[in-house]
């Protein structure tokens, strides 16, 4: 991996996490686009750690919040009753699908799933999802309501992610439209709910590429970490813009370029323009 490729993926790195168009799709995209060929499962979970940094940042006051009062809770039984002890019991409970069903499809998560056409097919079908939930979902329910039933429906919503095309934000947004929280704080509980989730892929995946476990392309280290950084400076700005736009915004033109992205990638691999594996 060159610097320039370094510089363009995690540009779209950072442009894509948090939007639910789904950032593992567009790295594999963009790579076979531009004839780089797959980046691979390593680079898109090691550039996601500077994206959910961002995360850390933005929320650095919540997640503190949350941290301390689960901690106090573990040793005095009176702060149990604290919402942001509840929520960090949640955000455990939500990552557990991801992690288990992670670890048992790994192979397929690094090979297999990463099939143009496979990506595609993800990227029409959920954008339909999506555009369902939003569009039937109630705004009735917000955080405070958050239960263990939801927050494992949030976290196998999470885990569909492992397929590139499904998209982390879109997949529990959509659960939570579902589930009637309102648009906002559907968005929240998916940026906490991937902080433990995919910071400990990334690691677990930088440690993979030190050792030689990982498939696909080696790892270019320095090329690796500008993109990481890059992807942690342009995520923290979607964050902030994300969580304005949907006080009033929908999720209609997400759908729409997730559809027009989906064809024609199948038509870029249908007239041998990119490759699908």
């Amino acid at each position: 991996m060159g610097w320039v490729e370094a510089v363009v993926l995690g540009l779209v790195q950072g442009l894509t996490e948090f939007l639910p168009i789904s950032s593992s799709a567009h790295l594999r995209v963009v790579g076979e686009a531009f004839g780089w060929g797959d980046p691979g499962a390593a680079f898109t979970a090691i550039t996601q750690i500077g994206t959910e940094l961002a995360v850390l940042i933005y929320f650095r006051h919540d997640i503190w919040r949350i941290i301390t009062a689960w901690v106090r809770a573990l040793v005095d039984r009176s702060a149990r009753s604290d919402p942001d002890a509840r929520m960090g019991w949640l955000i455990i409970i939500g990552s557990l699908p991801i992690v288990v069903l992670g670890l048992l499809f790994q192979d397929s998560i690094e090979t297999t799933f990463r099939d143009l056409r496979i990506i595609a097919v993800a990227l029409i079908v959920f954008s339909l999802v999506l555009w369902w939930a939003d569009r039937r979902g109630s705004t009735e329910r917000d955080l405070p309501d958050l239960t263990v039933r939801h927050g494992l429906t949030f976290g196998f919503a999470q885990a569909m992610a492992l397929i590139p095309g499904v998209s982390r934000s879109g997949g529990t947004i959509t659960a939570g439209r579902f589930l009637g929280y309102n648009r906002a704080a559907a968005a929240r509980y998916s940026f906490l709910l991937a902080v433990p989730a995919v910071l400990g892929a990334g690691f677990f995946q930088a440690y993979e590429a030190f050792t030689g476990g990982t498939e696909g392309p080696a790892l270019a280290w320095g090329p690796t970490v500008l993109a990481t950084v890059i992807a942690f400076g342009i995520g923290y700005a979607v964050i902030a813009w994300l969580l304005r736009y949907l006080a009033h915004g929908s999720f209609a033109p997400f759908v729409v370029y997730r559809i027009a992205l989906g064809v024609l990638v199948l038509v870029l691999v249908g007239t041998g323009v990119l490759q699908p594996t």
